[in-house]
């Protein structure tokens, strides 16, 4: 089955000002835009994913196909040379052919890989740091669980607790946010609510006084925490 771009798609990926200007003329460059097939469909999903750096209407669809091929390219590993040359390669033929230093080249190469569209396009790359360490984040709630649990410092319970509670508090209302689609079972809900609980009715119970050892005892039944 073909993977190709049709107009269609391109259109409902651009922004509402630059519709009219996707043309097959346009299409079919991306489609065109590395005889190895690979490589050709990987530069097209990132065509259509990293459109939104187009809202602005400051750049060229041209321009556009070409720094994300580009970004492409840096991204499977290659040098800011090598994804250059790729990108631009008549351009590579005509520096060559005309005897362009080296110097030169890596100036103009660098220049390019500087440009404002190229950076653009590779913030949209970038996957967020909590999403890159998400064990890491859960390890910490499990270590700060056990510490309100089982430390015998009252302070250590106490901030452990506090932890726990600001860390699983419901996010405060913000703007639109990308959907990473990763759901979450009931089972790890539950377990986020108990922990919640538990946190609080701990802070409660060391506030009045009531001894470590007594607090320490507590068992979990049916999603409640009960004294021993």
């Amino acid at each position: 089955m073909s993977t190709d771009l049709t107009v269609q798609q391109v259109q409902q990926a651009v922004p509402p000002n630059l519709k009219t200007a996707v043309t097959q003329a346009l299409v079919d460059q991306v489609n065109q835009i590395s005889a190895d097939p690979l490589i050709a469909e990987q530069i097209r999903n990132n065509y259509i994913s990293y459109t939104g750096v187009l809202k602005d209407g400051k750049f060229k669809t041209e321009d556009y196909l070409h720094a994300v091929a580009y970004v492409s390219y840096k991204l499977m590993g290659y040098t800011n040379q090598d994804a250059y040359f790729k990108t631009f390669p008549t351009r590579h033929a005509a520096l060559v052919a005309k005897g362009t230093s080296s110097k030169d080249i890596s100036s103009y190469v660098h220049a390019y890989n500087k440009g404002k569209l190229v950076n653009l396009i590779f913030e949209q790359t970038l996957v967020p740091t909590w999403v890159l360490n998400q064990d890491l984040h859960q390890k910490a709630l499990n270590v700060q669980a056990d510490l309100m649990m089982h430390a015998n410092s009252e302070l250590v319970r106490s901030n452990a607790a506090n932890s726990i509670l600001t860390h699983l508090a419901k996010p405060k209302e913000a703007g639109p946010l990308i959907n990473l689609e990763l759901n979450q079972n009931s089972g790890m809900n539950e377990l986020r609510e108990l922990l919640t609980q538990m946190a609080q009715k701990q802070r409660d119970l060391i506030a009045s006084g009531v001894p470590t050892k007594e607090i320490a005892e507590q068992k979990i039944i049916e999603g409640e925490s009960t004294r021993a």
